[in-house]
């Protein structure tokens, strides 16, 4: 790829210092960083569905980390390399301590790695990958735990502890000295989609705080003490304050005086030390990620002061079984089975700020100058957003590179997603006009996972296009090198091989709500013999492996949410991936 382009027109691949030269009067700090977004005509044909043809608006780079007087060495300290948490117990509840860490794996199936490329290569451009945080408001009356009497997983025994450990992330994060193998500064951080779990303001106000910086008390409802299934006295829960002996300590979890105190209190949050940027996942789109909004009746139900906490297990098994095969995607019989159950539910303090949260409210919190952080404005988001009714952008990385952040969501309901006519159009223009710089595509849904082509209730004549189709026109670029998502909740690396020698990587990453609770460094880097290499390195929360049950402060919160969700009854033991789903090369030709 050629590092320079022209710019004779306003196109988005234009190169970096002649923008910064002509747009002189607008002026960022250092660690500050612009989206690069469609103009506001563009953005309302992309939202009626007409093609895309005006050319994108330009606006400078996003700028990382101040650059080092020279590279850093490569490092492995504080990543999985050098330790990941592993059981130091063999039975019951399992105590984690340091385990050996996960060595790099080369992968060729897309390209032959060359010898001397170490001293030869040159970095492009890095950045971190977070995804499906889930932060939890755990008091919402909205929420399923008691799913959990069909399905030992549906309810998990660390979800109050959701916040520290999000700020545990940040932190490790703030403290990596920069990409582990090349050592050049780290560009920005990506969120991709799942930032909260039930759609409701509560959890949108924490991620954003958490990010930018900030105090953050992950409680609703009641101000002075915890309204939920944990103190409900009920065994098919943990009881941590308790003495009852739930199912959980029957298995061995601990009787920890305090904790719930301690979930609900204040803790404060750094913010990331870098600019982020933000993709929407299916449960920032819609209560619960599955139900499209609409329901009156839902909507008061989530700020009301009834909760429903137990149910049988042949009735949730429906439920469960409804949701699962989008059998009542518009949420109408959900509304029936709670009305049904009126007389079971328990009283609860109402909460006007436990609201679901419109996609116009998703983009309006992100541009309010109070969850700015080091920028930049909006993370990616952008006023022409907001006019257009869309939730995608492009934004320059690096002089040679554009990220694409995609909306996968299916606004009709059920989890799984696809993209609508104009965003198609809308990325097949974007990756034509960016022809001269490599691309990565960020999406919160895999290409596997894009199988709902419901019609958008805001769109009815616009047709949905699934993952499938979008291999195929990302196949028909050579500038495309990877694209990033999450959703799955495992480590997984496809490669995908197109028309005419063009190839790119699919990288998905673990969340951070379940074990192993990652997140991942990419590099990308150009090794001078007519091949790139994307290097992946995943980092873990700045928490220590040991928990101590004594130790309820934030550090210790964080600890323990990662042992809990170690020992959560049902849990996946394959999220982490193979070895080579995790710190890889990945080697592919150029374009």
């Amino acid at each position: 790829m050629s590092r320079t382009r022209s710019v004779a027109g306003p196109a988005l691949g234009t190169h970096r210092r002649t923008v910064l030269a002509a747009t002189a009067a607008v002026t960022f700090s250092a660690g500050l960083g612009y989206a690069l977004r469609p103009t506001d005509s563009q953005a309302a044909a992309a939202a009626d569905t007409a093609p895309a043809e005006t050319a994108l608006a330009e606006a400078p780079v996003a700028h990382g980390r101040k650059a080092p007087a020279a590279p850093l060495a490569p490092y492995t300290r504080g990543t999985t390399l050098a330790s990941v948490a592993a059981p130091r117990t063999s039975s019951g509840y399992r105590r984690l301590g340091d385990g050996p860490g996960w060595s790099r794996k080369v992968r060729s199936e897309l390209a032959a790695p060359k010898s001397g490329r170490t001293a030869r290569r040159t970095a492009l451009a890095s950045f971190v990958q977070i995804t499906d945080l889930h932060l939890i408001d755990v008091q919402h009356p909205m929420r399923l735990e008691y799913l959990r009497s069909t399905d030992a997983h549906a309810w998990r025994p660390h979800e109050a502890l959701t916040v520290p450990g999000a700020i545990s992330l940040v932190e490790r994060i703030n403290a990596l000295r920069g990409a582990p193998v090349t050592g050049s500064p780290l560009y920005f951080a990506m969120t991709t989609g799942d930032n909260t779990d039930n759609n409701a303001r509560t959890e949108l106000d924490w991620f954003l705080t958490i990010m930018s910086g900030g105090r953050v008390t992950a409680n609703s409802g009641d101000p002075r003490h915890y309204e939920g299934v944990q103190n409900s006295g009920l065994k098919q829960y943990w009881q941590p304050d308790s003495t009852v002996r739930d199912s959980d300590k029957q298995l061995g979890f601990p009787q920890l005086q305090g904790y719930l105190a301690a979930a609900l209190r204040e803790l404060n949050s750094p913010g990331l030390n870098l600019p982020w940027y933000s993709t929407v996942g299916n449960h920032d789109a819609m209560p619960l990620g599955c139900y499209g909004h609409g329901d009156s009746w839902l909507a008061e139900y989530a700020v009301g002061g009834k909760k429903l906490m137990s149910v049988s297990a042949s009735e949730a098994s429906k439920l469960q079984d409804a949701i699962k095969n989008a059998k009542d995607p518009k949420g109408t019989a959900f509304r029936d089975f709670l009305k049904a159950h009126s007389r079971d539910m328990r009283s609860v303090t109402p909460d006007e700020s436990r609201a679901p949260f419109t996609a116009t409210q998703y983009l309006q919190a992100h541009l309010d100058p109070a969850h700015r952080g080091l920028g930049p404005v909006g993370h990616g988001y952008s006023t022409a957003n907001l006019d257009a009714g869309t939730q995608y952008y492009s934004f320059r990385i690096a002089d040679d590179v554009v990220g694409i952040s995609l909306d996968t969501t299916d606004a009709a309901g059920h989890y799984e997603g696809s993209i609508g006519t104009a965003q198609l159009r809308w990325l097949e223009m974007t990756l034509r006009e960016n022809k001269d710089s490599y691309v990565v595509l960020f999406s919160h849904h895999t290409s596997k996972t894009m199988t709902n082509t419901r019609p958008d209730p805001a769109r009815p004549g616009e047709r949905r296009h699934d993952g499938q189709e979008v291999l195929s026109l990302l196949g028909r670029h050579a500038n495309v090198l990877a694209w990033v998502n999450g959703h799955i909740h495992r480590n997984e690396i496809t490669p995908h091989s197109g028309s005419g020698g063009r190839s790119f990587w699919e990288i998905s990453t673990a969340s951070h709500v379940d074990y192993p609770q990652l997140a991942r460094v990419i590099e990308l880097v150009d090794n001078k013999d007519g091949t790139l290499s994307i290097f992946t390195t995943c980092i873990e929360s700045s928490a220590p492996h040991r928990t101590d049950f004594s130790d309820l402060s934030q550090t210790g919160l964080a600890a323990l949410y990662r042992e809990l969700s170690f020992n959560a009854p049902g849990a996946s033991t394959s999220l982490g991936g193979d070895a080579e789903d995790r710190n890889t090369e990945l080697v592919l030709k150029k374009g």
